[in-house]
């Protein structure tokens, strides 16, 4: 009867606590990605910690912060500069760094991941987490094409895992995917719901499917333009020129393929294929598969479909 009475304590405690505002919240990951998403959340009043493996790294992502909100003050305080220095400093206060993750855990409401776009790194990485963290703090993945549910099997706590997919750049697009995984409680997504509004962010409610919203669409669309190419049915430029101003596309799909990079868009065909192999929409792409193997990735080296400067 003690146990049974334990147990309830504490679900019920757990209970309240998620029903709490997310006010702490750990970002493991310090690139483009996770240093967006820390300068948002500390922008909003969150306490930030933004963890990686080494000072080396995390100096140079809070240089980019500052930079980055260097930007934002000019554009926002414009005809008050002093202004604008005091909303970088205030807003640079609520981030420290650290290249300790399991110690910084202990003491925050949310992790969110973002790092490298492998399943088992992300299984590896929560599931040493999961043993530091407390029973109220809730697991998000900032993952673009990775089920939720896969990566939440590491840890002991799948009702309090949730995807939260930022958009790059991060400081600027508004959109926020918030995914639902089976065992994701509705107490767990309603938070993560919240956050994001509080991040002053625009959030949709997803299922744990390939892709989710945005990349389940734009990732077999980009492939299909690919593929309309391999088969001689329209130049890469033609084809860019009639989604731009046939669809009013700000951007054709080789375009954005090499904005975004073609292993990055590789790697994730590539993974639904595997788990969907009759899926014509996941089919590999010989020309893709071809401009990775030469290293063309894109913008990020200066070649993919197109030349960069």
């Amino acid at each position: 009867m003690a146990f049974v009475t334990r147990q309830f304590i504490r679900s019920l405690s757990s209970s309240a606590a998620l029903h709490a505002a997310i006010k702490h919240v750990t970002i493991i990951g310090g690139g483009l990605m996770g240093a967006g998403i820390a300068q948002v959340a500390a922008s909003t009043g969150h306490s930030v910690v933004l963890v990686d493996t080494s000072e080396d790294i995390l100096k140079k992502s809070a240089k980019g912060i500052e930079s980055s909100l260097k930007r934002v003050a000019k554009k926002k305080f414009a005809e008050k500069p002093e202004d604008g220095e005091a909303f970088i400093q205030k807003v640079l206060k609520n981030i420290s760094t650290s290249t300790d993750a399991a110690s910084v855990v202990q003491g925050t409401d949310l992790v969110v991941d973002a790092i490298v776009e492998n399943l088992k790194v992300k299984q590896d990485l929560f599931g040493a987490l999961d043993k530091a963290a407390p029973e109220h703090t809730i697991f998000a993945s900032n993952t673009s094409s990775l089920s939720i549910a896969d990566i939440a099997s590491s840890t002991a706590r799948l009702d309090r895992f949730g995807g939260l997919h930022f958009f790059n750049p991060v400081p600027m697009m508004k959109l926020v995917e918030v995914i639902k995984a089976p065992g994701t409680s509705q107490q767990t997504f309603d938070a993560l719901l919240e956050f994001s509004k509080a991040l002053g962010k625009h959030p949709v409610s997803c299922k744990d499917t390939p892709g989710f919203i945005v990349n389940r669409l734009l990732v077999p669309y980009m492939l299909e333009a690919v593929r309309l190419h391999e088969r001689g049915h329209g130049s890469k430029e033609d084809i860019d020129v009639a989604m731009k101003l046939g669809a009013g596309y700000p951007m054709g799909p080789f375009e954005l393929l090499d904005y975004v990079g073609l292993d990055t868009s590789k790697f994730i065909i590539d993974g639904w294929h595997e788990k969907d192999p009759d899926n014509p929409l996941f089919a590999p792409s010989p020309l893709l598969n071809k401009l990775v193997a030469e290293g063309k990735l894109g913008k990020k080296t200066g070649e993919g479909f197109y030349k960069h400067k």
